[in-house]
């Protein structure tokens, strides 16, 4: 007797139409995101944007915002890939209804609204209190590196710049000059049916580069003599504490500063792999269940003037301060120990590096009788019982589980403003998940 086996019939039609809850199984987060934006959020914001009666009805704002919330938390950015995961995978098919946006639509809503969506980082964020997953008791603060919508190799020295652009405006002139001579020379073959003043492609596009670069170099320019305005400042007490007399801005860019023509506002940074084109994005992370706090973006690549602007943001968004802060070497002064002191948060920042195998950071040169060789001596102190222990444990695997679990290393946005919504955008998913998760 031959195995029986079960029906499969893909042209088989079904009796009762299909409902978008049973697509995934219950408690799925698919549901649970969906059910958190139509029921936990308030969208009147994105929703005000649309007062015109007139015209085809647009998708509704609420679904939309589920679909990219969802798809930030599954590690899915682009557009495009959100627009064909609308039509084939039935875990956002769930979320949308069987609703499929084109990845225009899906795009456009984003640049839109994309200051709303990052406005609701405070709601998610007071959800997660209200379930009992932030305390404050102990944060933990960081930054990491992720690439600008640009490349590093798109981008030119001011020293390069004074050069190309003598070059390059001889070469245009000369083109200049040929270009008139062909049109006087086309003109008295053919008539005068053209005007006179066009230029050949081949001109244009060098027109183009020069007006580039002269851009980019005045830009250069003008921050070197706002440097120079402001006086050595924060350079001149970095420089200070590497051993080195700071020196105060001249107001004439440096030849080795470099202005990218992707994107402008993005930076050359170091990484433990390299030099990347990008932006350093920074997170305060709580310690109970790795709820994102506060979080902000900046093209600096030094980390300390991040600390006490952070700490004031989580007053902003939760009305209260948490009573300690871990946070490793980048964040040490003076002046950041202060802050912490009249905020009345207890401190463990690392005055230097930690070398493995050691129980605490060293002290770095930190002068003795400072707040920074104070702040070494209690860390040292404490040793391996020190909150500052919470620090890598806490804050250092939500960046793993950002970048590595769900691949987010490169923004899709270009300019500071747009980067530093879609960086709180990818925190408020990080935090939905944590929400659906525990909560």
């Amino acid at each position: 007797m031959s195995k029986v086996f079960r029906a499969w019939d893909v042209d088989e039609v079904w009796l009762f139409p299909a409902s978008v809850q049973d697509f995934v199984p219950p408690g799925h987060i698919a549901h649970l995101i969906r059910e958190t934006v139509r029921e936990g959020l308030d969208l009147r914001a994105i929703l005000a944007q649309y007062d015109e009666e007139r015209g085809y009805p647009p998708y509704h704002p609420g679904m939309m915002t589920a679909l990219l919330l969802y798809a930030y938390s599954q590690g899915i950015y682009s557009s495009r890939r959100i627009d064909r995961a609308c039509h084939e995978r039935i875990d956002f098919m769930a979320v949308t209804g069987l609703s499929y946006p084109d990845f225009r639509t899906i795009s456009e809503f984003r640049k839109r609204h994309l200051g709303a969506l990052s406005g609701l980082f405070v709601q998610v964020l007071g959800l997660c209190r209200k379930a009992g997953l932030v305390k404050l008791g102990h944060v933990a603060l960081d930054g990491t590196k992720i690439k600008a919508n640009a490349s590093k190799h798109k981008a030119m020295s001011y020293g390069r710049m004074r050069g190309a652009e003598e070059k390059l405006a001889a070469e245009v002139a000369g083109w200049m000059k040929k270009a008139a001579a062909q049109d006087a020379a086309e003109d008295r073959q053919h008539g005068g049916e053209r005007r006179g003043d066009e230029l050949p492609d081949w001109v244009a596009n060098k027109e183009r580069r020069l007006a580039k670069i002269r851009e980019a170099k005045a830009a250069l320019e003008a921050e070197a003599q706002a440097a120079a305005g402001q006086g050595a400042g924060e350079d001149s007490e970095v420089a200070a504490k590497r051993g080195r007399k700071g020196q105060p801005p001249s107001g004439v860019p440096e030849d080795n500063a470099q202005r990218n023509f992707t994107d402008p506002e993005s930076r050359i940074m170091k990484t433990k792999d390299g030099f990347i084109q990008g932006y350093n994005a920074q997170a305060v992370v709580d310690a109970e269940h790795q709820i994102i706090v506060s979080c902000d973006l900046t093209n600096q690549g030094t980390d300390s003037a991040q600390l006490l602007p952070l700490m004031d943001q989580i007053k902003a968004n939760t009305e209260v301060l948490p009573k300690q802060v871990s946070a490793d070497a980048g964040y040490a002064s003076d002046a950041n120990l202060k802050g912490l002191e009249e905020r009345e948060i207890d401190g463990f920042v690392a005055a230097g590096r930690q070398k493995h195998g050691t129980a605490a950071p060293a002290a770095g040169k930190a002068k003795e009788g400072s707040r920074l060789a104070a702040m070494a001596q209690k860390i040292a102190g404490q040793g391996y019982d020190s909150p500052y222990r919470l620090r890598k444990q806490t804050v250092e695997p939500v960046f793993g589980q950002i970048k590595q679990a769900r691949g987010f290393r490169q923004f899709l946005l270009r300019g500071l403003d747009k980067v530093k919504q879609e960086w709180v955008l990818v925190c408020t998913a990080h935090n939905l998940l944590k929400l659906t998760a525990f909560g």
